[in-house]
């Protein structure tokens, strides 16, 4: 357990080991300047967000014995740590599904950030509203 600057205090576990044995996953993350340009003219933006997203992750079932860390007893992660090396490219992948369609028309995203862009705010109620059913789904 390591204190936070604010008093609380977060669990950290190494994986080190584990991170040098996993191949890396070359999902590219996409360029934040063709983010910058595809929000560029647009009269309304919003900025979400996903803050600890890839905490919705399941982790597969057989690589749940690969998490383990012992404190009084063994346990393990039944959500994706943050610390494993393909995190962000496993999170973008899904984003990416999630967004499908959305992504470059109405919606930009960077790994926890979403960019829903439009011209007007009637507009922008229903990319938002849009944005919403496709996290919720």
């Amino acid at each position: 357990m390591v204190k936070k600057v604010n008093g609380k205090w977060r669990m950290c576990t190494e994986y080190t080991d584990l991170n040098k044995a996993c191949p890396k996953d070359a999902c590219p993350l996409p360029s934040i300047d063709k983010l910058v340009d595809g929000a560029a003219g647009h009269r309304i933006l919003s900025f979400l967000d996903a803050f600890l997203g890839y905490n919705q992750i399941k982790m597969h079932l057989r690589d749940k014995e690969k998490t383990v860390f012992m404190i009084d007893a063994n346990y393990y992660y039944e959500v994706m740590p943050f610390s494993l090396k393909n995190v962000r490219a496993t999170y973008q992948r899904l984003i990416d599904k999630v967004f499908h369609g959305l992504i470059g028309r109405n919606v930009e995203v960077y790994v926890d950030n979403i960019f829903v862009k439009s011209n007007s705010c009637e507009q922008h109620k229903t990319d938002l509203l849009k944005v919403f059913q496709a996290l919720q789904k």
